[in-house]
């Protein structure tokens, strides 16, 4: 097949989605996931619920296509299950963060979490592992050998006086 350089043109761009660019020579499955939230099980959701192609690419979108997008991320009515957010800790009820809603919230959460002095808010403070991974071996600050490797001295060259 011949394409056209309109066509070729519509692939190569980047769009703009959620505040987040997408290359145009994405699928829409592969594309969507991206955007900072949105996992594989919601770009499906978003796909079968729109009734959009997932293999269709994200540079041939039409600006309606991409506008339903948007609107459908940030209404997101989809199964509980599939949202990031259940039980928020300030009100209670199921959300779906995205882009910089999510991170700001995060953020929040751990700041949360060292204020009130909770084992997760120690671990955080001092940047080890949270959730009981061994740490011997792995989480290392420093890149140096270890103690019981010595390092090589050089040999100190003496300067020889002559005898008389």
């Amino acid at each position: 097949m011949i394409e056209t350089k309109q066509e070729q043109r519509a692939e190569e761009k980047v769009v703009r989605i959620v505040s987040t660019d997408i290359e145009g020579g994405m699928s829409l499955y592969s594309g969507l996931t991206k955007i900072k939230g949105i996992s594989w099980g919601v770009s499906n959701a978003v796909c079968n619920t729109l009734k959009m192609g997932k293999r269709k690419k994200i540079g041939d979108l039409t600006k309606d296509e991409i506008l339903k997008i948007e609107t459908f991320v940030k209404t997101l009515k989809v199964p509980e299950y599939l949202k990031n957010r259940r039980k928020d800790f300030d009100s209670g009820e199921d959300k779906h963060l995205t882009t910089s809603d999510l991170e700001l919230r995060k953020d929040f959460d751990i700041k949360r979490l060292k204020k009130i002095k909770s084992y997760k808010g120690y671990r955080h403070a001092s940047n080890l592992p949270l959730r009981g991974q061994r740490t011997k071996g792995n989480f290392r600050k420093n890149k140096s050998k270890g103690v019981g490797i010595k390092k090589k001295k050089k040999p100190v060259m003496t300067k020889q006086i002559p005898k008389k």
